[in-house]
């Protein structure tokens, strides 16, 4: 294709292709599923870590199929509702065309509808289509289990490119030859570190280029180059924080006259990219630049999470029904930082959906309830499923469509006389309501009566996540709400959240199983919905110390040399949780950083990291060897190298050796995590 083609989509199209190296196996391999040469994939699932080119590979793919005539649909799954209608939505246009090519990218943020997709979605496609799922994680062993899929799925790993196809990228960026030696030094052959570094390196000619802290830290704000404006910096900043960007985020919070310009600059970004609800910028580019942003200015932090969050909170409020969960979900990431973020960001979603109440749906409610509470609550959501079945909300597991859980969210405006008979529960939240603040007409009360979930009862999971969405849905987008209540048999577990959330307790009845349910109250007549956002988003930002406890102030960065010397301490120290937590290495951005992160769980969050970092080491099978030394040495409990060496038969001169380059990979492992944000290679298995 040539550059003089006529549409800007073509232009587009011939940049992409130019720019795009390596990759020639998987091509290959879809170019013949492509065709339809026998024997060929129907569908492939490439997975890999966050920046090793998948999307770029499936923007390949998908020009490679449009050029063949081919129609082309495209799901990303970060930005869909993680259930099987909100896939069906998304991919409806798939059965249009008995041809068709769909292409589903960024899967781990859905990875729970793998059985559903495997065992229901996929076998209805027409047997011309053709599928790619990209993700960053592989395909659970249940596709190999089946002879069919042995032979109808072809699973591609996704590594590194080649030393040449780097080579070459570098060379299309225009880094000079001088300065590449450095850049592969630093950033091997993962495809964003590259990028990054060539961003920084492009039309230098001098040879002395090297990743110092201080560039490393300044490397994905030069990677956008010449930030024009401080609202430009704020729109990059903006992009970073919420889930989607749209114009109309940015107009809102940097005023219409610049929304469309600052927009057009963001999607324009080498780590930018976009689908139907808006841009977003790369995973490991969104966290960096929040959390640089975290760290250097929290006021401004503050002051641009709750003009974004208020945005958010008005498109929540006026979405339609079928859109409401997805706007709620994009405020609900808004919490995945501070002391919170464990029950607002689940790491794996698409396992279970909500859906309504079906009337084959009751033997199996009233068997949950039966096994969770026993038949005195059985007897009581007996009589709510008569009297008010549209209150129950059905949870199911979408590789069966089998109810697991369900949820009872009452609405009342003043409940009769036989439904405080038959629910204490209800009785004492409308006392509590007569006594502190009656419901004046039109009014309303919410009561959320059971979270029924046997298998994690009244635990933060996935299911309670789910239900935690409708909740905070009818919060924002109930008319004429007064009150809400929300029931725990595990109090003191539950009041930080509760507090978090504008709730104090108000009531507690001892139960015929031992617990004691205590409800939770809020009166919404005094908690506007914009106070309660700035009371509860996203917990304690500034409060949550950045560095380890007593220090007095913000660590400051480690020098390279202090950092590895860092690690190598922590190593020793893994078995040692209060070494762990007391070190410098908690102070670092690769922990602070962190979705969830607490300074109480810093230790536990360094010596994840440690671990992960050192089961990469079998991410390369050259470098296994030196895994086998490193985790000997430091996770075994072994009395000492000597030890360690005759348990791996090994000549001492020679272990040392391997544990020496294999402590040396970990600490450059971490370094690039620390200064850039790359993320940890997956071990190969």
């Amino acid at each position: 294709m040539s550059s003089d083609s006529g549409s800007l989509a073509e232009r587009l199209r011939w940049a992409r292709e130019r720019a795009f190296v390596g990759r020639r196996e998987e091509l290959a391999m879809f170019r013949d599923s492509l065709s339809g040469v026998a024997g060929a994939p129907a569908v492939l699932h490439v997975h890999g870590p966050g920046g090793v080119g998948k999307s770029t590979l499936l923007r390949r793919f998908a020009d490679e199929s449009r050029d063949a005539g081919r129609p082309v649909v495209e799901v990303n799954g970060r930005l869909i509702d993680p259930s099987p209608s909100g896939f069906r939505a998304e991919a409806a246009a798939v059965g249009a065309a008995p041809d068709t090519v769909l292409l589903v990218d960024a899967f781990e943020h859905c990875q729970g509808l793998e059985g559903w997709l495997r065992d229901r979605f996929l076998p209805a496609l027409p047997d011309r289509a053709l599928v790619v799922i990209a993700g960053r994680e592989g395909p659970s062993p249940a596709w190999s289990a089946d002879l069919a899929w042995s032979e109808a799925l072809a699973v591609v790993l996704l590594s590194d490119l080649a030393l040449a196809d780097a080579e070459r990228l570098l060379e299309l960026r225009d880094v000079a030859p001088a300065v590449r030696d450095q850049v592969l030094a630093f950033a091997g052959g993962h495809p964003l570190a590259l990028s990054l570094a060539a961003g920084v390196t492009a039309h230098r000619e001098d040879t002395g280029w090297a990743p110092t802290p201080e560039v490393l830290t300044a490397l994905l704000s030069q990677m956008v180059g010449e930030v024009p404006s401080a609202e430009h910096r704020l729109a990059l900043e903006i992009a970073a924080h919420a889930m989607t960007t749209t114009e109309g985020l940015l107009r809102v919070v940097l005023g219409a006259e610049r929304g469309a310009e600052l927009f057009t600059w963001l999607r324009r970004l080498p780590v930018a990219d976009w689908g139907r609800q808006g841009m977003f910028l790369h995973d490991l580019v969104s966290d960096a630049v929040d959390a640089d942003l975290r760290w250097r200015d929290p006021q401004g932090y503050e002051e641009m999470h709750r003009r974004v969050g208020h945005h958010l909170l008005a498109q929540a409020r006026t979405a339609s029904p079928a859109e409401a969960l997805v706007a709620i979900r994009e405020l609900s990431y808004l919490k995945r930082y501070g002391p919170m973020g464990e029950y607002f960001q689940m790491r794996r979603e698409g396992d279970y959906h909500e859906d309504v109440l079906r009337p084959a749906d009751h033997d199996a409610v009233r068997r949950l309830i039966a096994e969770a509470e026993g038949p005195e609550s059985a007897a009581i959501v007996g009589f709510w499923l008569e009297r008010q079945p549209e209150a129950f909300w059905m949870y199911r597991d979408s590789a069966t469509g089998e109810p697991v859980a369900f949820m009872t969210w009452l609405r009342l405006s003043e409940p009769r006389p036989d439904e405080l008979a038959a629910d204490p529960v209800l009785a004492q939240a409308w006392e509590h309501t007569l006594r502190t603040g009656p419901l004046r007409p039109g009014e309303h009360l919410l009561l959320a009566r059971f979270l029924i979930h046997p298998p994690a009862y009244y635990e933060i999971s996935p299911v309670l996540h789910l239900m935690q969405l409708r909740i905070c849905a009818d919060w924002i987008r109930s008319g004429a709400l007064a009150w809400s209540f929300i029931i725990s048999p595990f109090p003191e577990q539950w009041e930080t959240l509760m507090e978090h959330l504008g709730h104090e307790q108000a009531t507690a009845l001892p139960w015929h199983n031992g617990h004691t349910y205590t409800l939770f109250a809020c009166d919404w007549r005094v908690t506007p919905l914009s106070i309660w956002f700035d009371r509860t988003q996203p917990g304690a930002l500034t409060e949550t110390p950045t560095h380890p406890a007593g220090t007095g102030g913000p660590a400051a960065p480690l020098a390279r040399v202090d950092f590895d010397a860092a690690v190598r301490d922590a190593l020793r120290d893994w078995h040692r949780p209060d070494a762990l937590a007391s070190g410098p290495l908690c102070g670092t951005r690769m922990v602070t950083g962190q979705p969830g992160y607490a300074a109480e769980h810093a230790g536990a969050m360094l010596r994840d990291l440690l671990t992960d970092a050192v089961d990469a080491l079998r991410a390369d099978p050259r470098d296994a060897k030196l895994h086998r030394v490193v985790a000997t040495t430091y996770f075994h409990r072994v009395p000492g190298q000597t030890v360690a060496a005759e348990r791996l038969g090994l000549p001492y001169s020679t272990y040392r050796r391997h544990l020496q380059r294999g402590c040396q990979r970990v600490c450059d492992i971490l370094w690039q995590r620390e200064t850039v944000g790359l993320p940890i290679p997956a071990p190969h298995v």
